[in-house]
């Protein structure tokens, strides 16, 4: 299998946390031009140390893609800076759990639907028309298991997940025939630092390592993954 991104443009939305890191380096080492989204600076710092001669075709924008505004602004900047878009991956997120319903605050609610939805809608809305106008590319969404596998103490996380997931999957259908094709990922608990330190008892030997999460990501982003349309990929290994 041959996956090269030379010459094409993708936008990590999230690209420096603990999933996002490993697939924007991913992309890099595949030849892409990578521009990712962060919210803390030592974040996208740390990243560029680690992209090495590759970070020359790495960019960062400090942006909230919870705001559509803002997510729309950022496409254009990137337009501008690169000329192109032929790839979106939403890696942002967040968890919130162990709080039955009926003491669920409904900030907590507001935050996960934010993260988990919100996102989703503002980063397909501003990306799906300039890939529409390319008649090519690809949408790579991360929800997660918790999308149909709800769990107790996770409303609102569960909900939001699977809020997200049916809005990629109504897009999908939008864009049949255009040749833009969406896909979502499916991870379990990911192996990443803040996991780690939230459950420090757990087996980690279970959890999928982003690395590997990435290699799918790349797949599904890929002219060899050109079959493959509107799927919901589970990528929580086998343990």
């Amino acid at each position: 299998m041959n996956i090269d991104f030379t010459g094409k443009v993708v936008l990590v939305a999230g690209g420096t946390g603990g999933l996002g890191r490993a697939v924007t380096l991913a992309f890099l080492e595949h030849g892409a031009q990578v521009a990712v989204t962060w919210r803390h600076e030592a974040e996208f710092t740390s990243l560029s140390s680690a992209a090495g001669d590759a970070a020359s075709r790495l960019a960062g924008f400090n942006v909230d893609v919870t705001d559509a505004r803002a997510t729309a602004a950022l496409v254009e900047q990137i337009l501008a800076r690169f000329g192109r878009l032929d790839v979106l991956v939403n890696t942002v997120g967040g968890y919130a759990g162990g709080i039955p319903l009926w003491q669920l605050e409904p900030e907590t609610l507001e935050r996960m639907l934010g993260l988990n939805l919100l996102a989703t809608y503002a980063l397909a809305r501003a990306v799906a028309p300039v890939l529409i106008a390319r008649k090519s590319g690809s949408i790579v969404n991360v929800a997660a298991k918790a999308a149909w596998d709800h769990a107790a103490g996770a409303s609102a996380y569960a909900a939001s997940k699977a809020a997200s997931l049916a809005l990629i999957d109504s897009l999908a259908a939008d864009l049949l025939g255009t040749g833009v094709r969406v896909n979502s990922i499916l991870p379990s608990i990911i192996d990443t630092a803040a996991n780690r330190s939230a459950m420090p008892n757990a087996d980690f030997s279970k959890w999928p390592k982003p690395e590997d999460i990435a290699k799918v990501v790349l797949f599904l982003a890929s002219d060899e993954a050109r079959v493959i349309h509107g799927a919901s990929v589970p990528v929580f290994g086998n343990g």
